[in-house]
């Protein structure tokens, strides 16, 4: 991109005014994409980029879109297409999964489909339930300032065009496609708030999805295989079965009701002797003894008292 006489070149880039409002310019930097080295190629995906007809530009406006950068260069030549947010897309290019769980469960449905059966039957191909999505009316993303992207044209003639839209200040394209302004956040609270029955609607596929999923785990659970079920602590699932319990790998068992009901008998007459062998284990316990104690005494004394004045009392000798 060889920059006229006319145009502005900061540190390489060529300033692209705009009026974005139209009461005021907006300057977008432009300058040719330049290809990473080796060593960075392997790890970046901006190796993927054509070298010698991708535009490179920074200070995009922030509600721009990808349609509009396309109807600005269109002067130049052909847009092949336009890029924004190329680095958010490549660091969450491996956390995307959109419509993952029904890519996963139409996989589980194939590969039942293929497996092989030792008796020739009709099989029916099952019916994998799809979530309806919730209604969305298309709106632009408001991004941060400072905003970069990627042009790439169709050939390397158009990239050398770009300088001669430095000349003039160009008005910013308009795409009708989403709405800008006071509409945008309009149509953005509309988005936030759909109506009660997509909502339901929407809710109730997802949950059939989902019990869909649950469904085809537990068919190829280790419970079917009969294999004991030790969780990531060590510890072995235990179901109730014949007279004693166990797990469907064995080696584990637990008493049924019944088995526990036999028991009680020897339970009540262990929890006798565990009772008094307890007593007296706690101070407060000790010292109300003590105060038992004490009191039959004194109570004791008293009945020995008043036996003794009513032998006196019997007595016939009086000497006195």
């Amino acid at each position: 991109m060889a920059p006229s006489t006319s145009t502005t070149v900061v540190n390489g880039f060529t300033l692209l005014p705009v009026s974005h409002p139209s009461s005021s310019t907006h300057y977008i930097y432009a300058r040719q994409h330049v290809a990473p080295k080796k060593a960075e190629a392997s790890t970046s995906k901006k190796a993927d980029l054509p070298a010698g007809r991708t535009l490179f530009l920074v200070n995009v406006p922030p509600d721009a879109t990808e349609r509009e950068l396309v109807l600005l260069f269109k002067p130049c030549g052909t847009v092949e297409k336009a890029i924004l947010d190329f680095d958010v897309q490549e660091s969450q290019e491996d956390d995307d999964s959109d419509g993952e769980d029904e890519k996963e469960a139409e996989e589980d449905a194939m590969e039942e489909d293929a497996a092989p059966s030792s008796k020739r039957r009709k099989v029916v191909k099952e019916e994998v339930p799809k979530v309806v999505p919730l209604p969305q009316n298309p709106h632009r993303t408001i991004r941060k300032t400072g905003l970069t992207a990627y042009v790439i044209f169709l050939d390397a003639s158009s990239l050398e065009r770009v300088a001669s839209l430095a000349s003039k200040t160009r008005q910013w394209p308009v795409s009708s496609e989403e709405p800008s302004g006071l509409a945008h956040y309009s149509t953005v609270y509309k988005n936030l708030r759909p109506p009660l029955d997509s909502i339901q609607e929407h809710v109730d596929t997802y949950m059939e999805l989902f019990e869909y999923k649950l469904a085809k785990s537990k068919q190829k659970s280790k419970y079917k295989k009969g294999e004991a079920v030790v969780d990531e602590d060590g510890f072995t699932l235990v179901t109730r079965g014949g007279a004693y319990g166990k797990t469907l790998g064995g080696g584990v068992a637990v008493a049924t009701k019944r088995f526990q009901r036999s028991g009680e008998t020897s339970a009540r007459v262990r929890t006798k002797k565990d009772k008094a062998e307890k007593e007296g284990f706690y101070a407060f316990q000790r010292a109300e003894k003590q105060r038992s104690e004490l009191i039959n005494l004194k109570r004791k004394w008293e009945e020995d008292k008043a036996k003794v004045e009513k032998l006196k009392q019997s007595r016939k000798f009086k000497p006195y």
